[in-house]
């Protein structure tokens, strides 16, 4: 008896990454997506050894050049090359990103978790916190930091983290109280299992693939959002490019120089798209009853 009881409570295991992949491959959001993702993560990566220029070459006499065999994206009104640019700002922005999530999944998921492991007043406490963090934008938090510490792509991060907790630790606890009112953690708390123990060895592992999901939501906003506050200088600072910076400084010379906003912009769709694509497919993936639907 007890052991129809435990296949009848216990929880699905979540999928191992090969199993996910072979599912990946017959979506195809998520091959549109992981593929403009892994283009603009390559990118990234090889402007740590390699650009076409130094991004931050300056060169009166070539300034304001349209795309050319010598520069193929053009360059700026310093002369600089616009495609070592978005580059090296790729790479900012991902940095940028990755640590602003980081922060959110780091504060926001243990928070969510505990609230929903508790109860009482402790839920309702960190709840109304979690809501008066919500009610401060990144932009307004950015401002703010940046009024006390100074503009900078570090305060920028921060920002975005701080806004990212509420997030996570909202997602995280929805999920997480649905999961104790399942028979499986009734047996784990029976066996006299703690609820530290409860949710690190059975919530956790039950609600990873909608963290990866929204993780993978968020590092759009995150990018999307350094690239706003790099706009308004608030992040990224000079030399260090940034395709929000880009942008504010093309502004000016749109009319003469189109190509210095088309193509920082372009850059800012082209990753956000993909990773809007990647995690529409990541939840196609984890739950097939929303594909069913579309």
């Amino acid at each position: 008896m007890s052991e129809i009881f435990a296949e009848q409570t216990a929880p699905t295991e979540p999928e191992g990454p090969l199993a996910i992949l072979k599912k990946g491959l017959h979506n195809r959001s998520f091959v549109i997506g992981a593929a403009i993702t892994l283009v603009v993560i390559a990118m990234a990566l090889i402007s740590f050894f390699w650009t076409p220029y130094p991004f931050d070459g300056i060169e009166i006499a070539n300034r304001l050049k349209t795309p050319n065999a010598d520069h193929w994206l053009g360059t700026d009104h310093f002369g600089r090359d616009v495609l070592s640019m978005i580059m090296v700002g790729a790479r900012n922005s991902i940095g940028v990103a990755i640590i602003a999530v980081g922060i959110g999944i780091g504060i926001g998921v243990p928070a969510g978790t505990w609230a929903a492991a508790r109860g009482g007043w402790i839920d309702e406490t960190l709840m109304r916190v979690n809501d008066f963090v919500f009610a401060f934008p990144a932009l307004l938090s950015a401002v703010m930091i940046t009024a006390i510490f100074g503009p900078g792509a570090v305060n920028a991060m921060i920002a975005i983290g701080i806004f990212n907790i509420p997030v996570f630790a909202r997602v995280a606890r929805g999920a997480a109280l649905a999961l104790w009112q399942r028979e499986f953690i009734l047996a784990a708390r029976v066996a006299g299992k703690g609820p530290v123990h409860i949710t690190v060895e059975h919530i956790l592992p039950n609600i990873l693939n909608l963290l990866i999901v929204q993780g993978t939501i968020q590092f759009s906003l995150g990018i999307l959002a350094e690239a706003g506050l790099s706009y308004l200088g608030l992040g990224t600072q000079p030399p260090n490019p940034s395709w929000g910076k880009m942008l504010a400084e093309a502004q000016t010379m749109i009319a003469i120089a189109p190509h210095l906003a088309i193509f920082p912009g372009l850059a800012i769709v082209t990753a956000v798209l993909g990773l809007n694509l990647l995690g529409d497919g990541l939840r196609d993936i984890f739950d097939p009853r929303l594909r069913r639907l579309k």
